[in-house]
């Protein structure tokens, strides 16, 4: 199986984020044939329609990191029950100018972490209808709003909880399945 690559964005610009810990563990659970790279966006200046004809260079690299991928990962916190305006800013910049979308047709999926109960539910639904409307087909099931206790995942990517490991690992064969069936391999 050809190698696959993922681009990966995390919601949160926090140094001891949970969710670029989830995303490091699924790294570490994918198979071989996928590999995941981190997509900074802290350093995107706030999205602004006059820049479309002389775009900045961190979002040139953005939209080149995502055309670059065969599917994307969107980990995202949950605050005041939307997506975080860094996440929504990094999606805005890839989708514009208007017919030059960096993420049409790119098989996503979307996975959060979070203190509370709820895990990350209402934001992951406010992505999922943003994604629609990107034309990115995302995964459905499993959900993955990961309620994140201390010590869950260590700094390494190292899941503690056995039952835990099984969900993501599932989570993450699922990922790629879907990403084979949306936009097989060629060769």
């Amino acid at each position: 199986m050809a190698t696959r690559t993922v681009a990966v964005l995390v919601g949160s610009l926090r140094k001891d984020s949970y969710n670029r810990k989830l995303g490091q563990a699924l790294a570490r659970l994918a198979a071989p044939s996928l590999e995941f790279r981190f997509v900074e966006i802290g350093d995107l200046p706030l999205y602004n329609q006059d820049l479309d004809a002389a775009y900045p260079p961190a979002a040139t690299r953005l939209k080149e990191q995502v055309r670059a991928a065969d599917a994307v990962l969107f980990l995202t916190p949950e605050y005041n029950r939307a997506i975080p305006g860094v996440l929504k800013n990094a999606i805005d910049w890839g989708s514009r100018p208007y017919g030059q979308s960096a993420w049409a047709g790119k098989p996503a999926a979307i996975a959060g972490a979070s203190v509370g109960a709820v895990g990350t539910a209402a934001a992951q639904q406010q992505l999922r209808a943003i994604l629609g409307y990107l034309d990115m087909p995302t995964l459905g099931q499993p959900e993955v709003f990961l309620h994140f206790k201390d010590g869950l995942i260590d700094d390494q990517g190292t899941i503690t909880n056995e039952g835990t490991q099984k969900f993501l690992q599932g989570f993450v064969t699922k990922f790629t399945a879907w990403i084979e069936q949306i936009s097989p391999a060629k060769g």
